[in-house]
């Protein structure tokens, strides 16, 4: 499959300045001229170029986070084979349901994303629930993802400061489970911050981040394999599967319950059409971002993921409680035992791990970003109480400022279990995955069913191949949604429980509860979908047939075919 965004819109020779200029100007205008033939109003300041919008949501999915978080939990269920071919399972799912993302943006480029496109694709009946119910969804989701992330950073820096302090049995600082809270806030903290008082260089931030995803992850690959004196075989890294002792006997859910790992790392590509109304040429670039982010995620990954594989020296001290790490950090461990072989000693070992650590960091600040513009939008259109609050923009800034602070705190929120289990961790991984896919895919299965014949494609579309690719996304969701709401472990207990489950339906009771409350309080008396800024003389964006549509997307120069 091939296809072409077009040339972007500000893109002349250098040797003409002026003419630059105009092109540019005309390239914003357009942007907002789709955005007003929304509903929307241009607001947030428009400065992201295609480069950084992909930059944030490469940085979102982040493989030195996801992967370096949950390798133990893919080595535990499925050992190597749940590792090395469960990535690019998933990534090729992944990549189907990305595309179909895609495809909606390029059509409808604004903030709200998914659930401003359930809301359009849905039909003016059911518009404002199927609205309402992926908003919600999404920003549990997003809210989670912000959690796992600093979690995932906070949990690394305290085996990092564990390692080079003596090891968990030779008086290194073992961290409680309240100094490991504290650390965890003060990461969050810290992305507030950087939301509110540094917003001129989180475009900056995030580029210099895809560097160091890219080129420092390639740097750790190259160094940790000639660090590590001997490698594991081609056999022990691509065939190898391990069953833990969980009360499961089924091979294969062992190695599905495995997928986690690759799945929950492979979320949070839709920052990217989350930040459009912030992008020039967004029609263009949102779904590029999406696309260009899985697909750069999963060569990297795999890389980073067969690195880490081959330099195992021994698998049965990845989890003995004698190790340095305890047996509690698995990624950790295979560094510093690659080089605790070499030299003697693995102390050396902690400025490798740096590494990942500030790709946890890049990749926390970015999340914060994202699900902030998510909240600001959902405000925007009246769905979250205080909503006036939320949708509030510095006016100095032009960003979301309560927004970014009310996403730093539910995260926080999400984290206070790590006080009473440590499986917390597992659980919000859960949640995020679940939560984000099954949003993802709302807006999907309508573009496939509700709205397929009349769908109206922007720059960016698919050709015929469209459904098929539609139907493989809503499939693959379904199966992840199963899959990851299931028991860990068996017979179940307070301490394995597996609380993706338990969100999810609190997620639904909730929404649809709020939805069907009765005496007028029930959010269908007031939720009526995104709403319009503009008087319908204005903008009769939702009043417009579906064959109207296309006229509006060609007068604002906006339809430009892909080749498939």
């Amino acid at each position: 499959m091939s296809g072409s965004f077009g040339d972007e819109a500000g893109q002349v020779p250098d040797s003409t300045k002026d003419s630059a200029s105009v092109a540019l100007s005309k390239g914003e205008a357009d942007d907002e001229a789709m955005l007003r033939s929304m509903g929307y109003k241009q607001e947030l300041k428009r400065s992201l170029n295609g480069f950084q919008n992909f930059a944030i949501s490469f940085t979102v999915v982040s493989v030195l986070t996801g992967l370096t978080g949950l390798y133990g939990l893919g080595l535990t269920y499925g050992g190597p084979v749940a590792v090395i071919w469960g990535w690019p399972l998933v990534s090729f799912f992944t990549l189907c349901v990305a595309l179909s993302m895609a495809e909606i943006c390029s059509a409808y480029p604004t903030s709200g994303a998914l659930y401003f496109w359930s809301a359009k694709l849905a039909g003016a009946r059911w518009a404002p629930l199927a609205s309402w119910v992926t908003g919600w969804f999404n920003l549990l989701g997003q809210w989670a993802v912000t959690a796992g992330i600093d979690f995932t950073l906070a949990s690394f820096l305290s085996t990092i400061i564990l390692c080079g302090t003596g090891g968990a049995n030779g008086g290194g600082w073992v961290a409680t489970q309240a100094q490991l809270l504290g650390i965890y806030a003060a990461t969050l903290v810290c992305h507030g911050l950087l939301n509110t008082f540094a917003n001129s260089i989180l475009g900056f931030l995030n580029g210099i981040s895809v560097v160091w995803h890219v080129v420092g992850t390639f740097a750790f690959m190259i160094a940790l394999l000639c660090v590590a004196p001997t490698h594991q075989s081609a056999s022990y890294v691509f065939t190898e599967f391990s069953k833990p002792d969980v009360g499961i006997g089924s091979s294969a859910l062992i190695f599905m319950l495995g997928l986690l790992m690759s799945a929950f790392t492979l979320t949070g590509y839709d920052a990217s059409a989350h930040l459009t109304e912030e992008t020039k040429s967004a029609s263009k670039s949102g779904p590029r971002g999406i696309i260009m982010t899985v697909v750069v995620s999963f060569v990297v990954g795999w890389m980073y993921l067969l690195s880490l594989t081959f330099s195992i020296q021994d698998p049965a001290n990845l989890f003995s409680s004698d190790s340095v790490t305890g047996g509690t950090y698995a990624t950790a461990q295979v560094i510093w035992d690659a080089f605790a072989a070499r030299y003697g000693d693995g102390k050396r070992s902690i400025a490798l791990m740096v590494v990942p650590l500030m790709g946890q960091f890049f990749c926390g600040m970015a999340s914060v970003t994202s699900n902030s513009r998510m909240l600001y939008a959902f405000s925007r259109d009246g769905a979250v109480p205080g909503h006036r609050w939320w949708h509030h923009l510095n006016p100095r800034t032009k960003t979301p400022v309560n927004a970014v602070w009310l996403s730093v705190l539910i995260a926080f929120i999400l984290g206070l279990p790590v006080l009473d289990s440590t499986m917390v961790f597992t659980a919000v991984t859960s949640i995020a995955t679940v939560g984000l896919y099954i949003s993802y895919v709302i807006p999907s299965f309508l573009r496939i069913t509700i709205y397929r014949k009349s769908f109206q494609r922007g720059p960016f579309h698919l050709g015929v191949l469209s459904i098929p690719i539609g139907m493989v996304a809503v499939t693959w969701v379904i199966f992840l949604t199963v899959i990851f709401v299931l028991p860990t472990a068996y017979p179940v207990t307070k301490e394995n429980l597996n609380y993706a489950g338990v969100a999810v339906a609190v997620v639904l009771i909730f929404s649809l509860g709020w939805w069907f409350l009765p005496f007028g309080l029930g959010a269908r008396h007031w939720f009526k979908g995104p709403q319009t800024q503009f008087h319908t003389s204005d903008s009769a964006y939702f009043d417009l047939q579906p064959a109207q549509d296309d006229t509006v997307l060609e007068t604002i120069g906006k339809r430009m075919p892909v080749v498939v």
